[in-house]
């Protein structure tokens, strides 16, 4: 089996300040999501992943993560929202009258 990621380029698509900070709020909500996830299966905080003692370092508060690892949760928010523009999808607050045609 040979499998080649194809993902849609967003490369073209530039984020405004706005939607900049809607994707750190995506970020940390996504980080809550899995942590919540992980220990509803009985994983816990451990300085080392174990699979077999379920613990996990990254079983923290997103404002504890490293730097490294908060960019992960940004770089998979970025790209979500910058796949949503691209489909021709708009991102606006919901007290914006312009999203209203």
């Amino acid at each position: 089996m040979s499998y080649e990621p194809n993902p849609i380029d967003t490369s073209q698509i530039e984020l405004d300040a706005d939607i900049k900070q809607l994707t750190e709020l995506l970020a940390k909500n996504t980080h809550e999501v899995w942590a919540r996830q992980r220990m509803a299966e009985g994983w816990r905080f451990g300085s080392q992943r174990d699979d077999k003692e379920l613990t996990h370092p990254g079983l923290v508060a997103y404002e504890d993560l490293s730097e490294s690892e908060q960019d992960y949760d940004r770089n998979t928010a970025i790209e979500t929202i910058k796949l949503i523009l691209a489909l021709g999808y708009r991102v606006v607050p919901a007290n914006d009258d312009s999203a209203e045609d």
